[in-house]
């Protein structure tokens, strides 16, 4: 079987991939919903489950959307899998704008932001331009924000206000342009596989965040944040991370790294996953927003996005620039 693979072209390598995932999906679907049919009593123990199986559906929903925008991005082209991530990037900040009170003065600086810097940053990544767009918001975007903020004239919370603007483009629009520019990056005798290492990443972090909330719940530990998050601590995280690690040596098949090489990536990926989601909870009990997307939905309207892709936000761009370090990308 695993000749069979190799003998395929790179653009049948990841039609496979694409199979396999939208199969996986489908019966994982399927499974959810024969479970939901046997749970109809009225005990507190159905009560239970019943609220894991709609965590589960709601986690479906947004995986099918992302590997849904995942393949139309491969079929239409780089360019195409660009601009749908720039669109996603787009509702992330939006969001996170929502959840941070502005006043007048920002005006500016929000449409410089969402009308300015976030399609140069992607237009860049489409250019693979990738030494410019590595800087081009951590040095040039963030002088420019506070001038513009301050040619506004509001000196009121100055300081606070362009920090949560600047916080919100380096997550949102910094942290999802390495996505697409994983699809961009070229290996010596591995080419047109970008795919497989967007697929890499989402899948060892999601599944080391899975089974880090697994983990927490079938083994309590005292929280190590408890006042930011009531399941992580460090038993549950070095769990997550060793699925993620154990997951990364299995998909290596798929990569252009060594077995070893894949662990090391995969552990960075995961380390820098779930230590973003615990600073994107933080971020949330500073706003005073408990769950950005209770049963399935977000405050702001946005269908609780960020929360699904923040420790994606924070993983790519580490992934990224530790692949492309390392191999010569």
């Amino acid at each position: 079987m695993y000749q069979y693979l190799r003998n395929l072209t790179a653009e049948q390598q990841v039609s496979t991939l694409f199979i396999s995932v939208f199969g996986l999906l489908f019966i994982t679907h399927v499974t959810v919903f024969l479970l939901s049919l046997r749970e109809r009593g009225e005990s507190v123990e159905a009560d239970r489950v019943r609220a894991r199986l709609d965590e589960a559906r709601a986690l479906l929903r947004t995986s099918w959307a992302m590997v849904i925008v995942f393949w139309v991005g491969w079929v239409s082209g780089d360019a195409v899998a660009t601009v749908l991530f720039a669109i996603v990037a787009f509702f992330a900040l939006r969001e996170f704008i929502t959840l941070s009170p502005t006043r007048r003065g920002d005006h500016r600086s929000l449409v410089l932001a969402f009308f300015v810097v976030l399609p140069i940053q992607f237009w860049l990544v489409a250019n693979r331009h990738f030494d410019l767009f590595t800087v081009f918001i951590p040095v040039y975007v963030f002088l420019a924000i506070p001038v513009v903020s301050a040619l506004a004239g509001d000196p009121q919370r100055f300081l606070e206000r362009n920090a949560k603007l600047q916080w919100g483009i380096m997550v949102c629009v910094y942290g999802m342009s390495h996505v697409p520019a994983l699809l961009l990056l070229e290996f010596k005798n591995w080419t047109d596989r970008g795919a497989f290492l967007v697929f890499f990443l989402v899948f060892v972090v999601q599944i080391g965040m899975v089974m880090q909330h697994v983990a927490s719940r079938r083994w309590p530990r005292p929280p190590r944040a408890p006042n930011v998050s009531q399941s992580f601590n460090w038993t549950s995280w070095a769990i997550g991370l060793a699925a993620g690690v154990v997951l990364g040596a299995v998909l290596s098949v798929i990569t252009p790294f060594k077995p070893g090489q894949a662990m090391a990536m995969a552990l960075i990926a995961c380390v820098a996953g779930s230590l973003g989601h615990l600073v994107m909870k933080a971020l949330k009990r500073d706003r005073g927003v408990p769950n950005w997307g209770a049963q399935g939905y977000s405050v702001t309207g946005a269908s609780g996005l960020l929360v699904r892709v923040d420790a994606l936000c924070f993983a790519a761009p580490v992934f990224f620039h530790s692949v492309r370090w390392y191999f010569g990308a």
